[in-house]
């Protein structure tokens, strides 16, 4: 008899059975890391856009805080100077709304010079980009919530 070089069938099954088991294993840990970045981004921009508000306020007093994302950002290339509609304190990505499986809203504002403002995160897919709401406002605490935050205030629980 010769002898047959190469695996057999049974061989290859046992592999790729092996290799499905090892993904089902990873793929949910590999979602719950990618959630847990997320999240991490998402407490990172509304850091960044609370130092964006205080450094408005502090730049147009007589405006207050900005009333929209696209005030605190805007086209700042080339000879543009920043004024009260276009601060250029915030990126592009951040002005969309949308960051890193998270969707900030600006809300609140009021008050001539504006003097409140609410930013509110919440993630794109419940479950899947995230399971945190973020929120913040004048006191520029970052508070989270495990149900959606519709009004952010002192109530909802401080981040540690």
């Amino acid at each position: 008899m010769r002898r047959t070089e190469g695996f057999s069938l049974i061989e290859l099954l046992l592999v790729v059975a092996i290799i499905l088991i090892i993904t089902a294993i990873a793929v949910p840990s590999f979602l719950n890391s990618r959630m847990a970045a997320n999240e991490s981004a998402a407490v990172g921009a509304l850091r960044s856009l609370n130092t964006a508000q205080i450094s408005y306020n502090t730049t147009y007093a007589t405006v207050g805080f900005a009333s929209s994302l696209n005030a605190l950002a805007g086209n700042c290339t080339g000879g543009t100077v920043p004024s009260s509609t276009n601060a250029c304190l915030i990126d592009s990505v951040l002005q969309s709304g949308v960051k890193s499986g998270y969707t900030f809203t600006l809300q609140g504002v009021s008050g001539t010079p504006a003097a409140n403002y609410q930013f509110i995160a919440k993630p794109v897919t419940t479950n899947l980009t995230g399971v945190r709401y973020f929120c913040s406002f004048e006191d520029a605490a970052v508070r989270f919530s495990m149900t959606a935050i519709t009004t952010c205030d002192a109530t909802v629980s401080e981040q540690q």
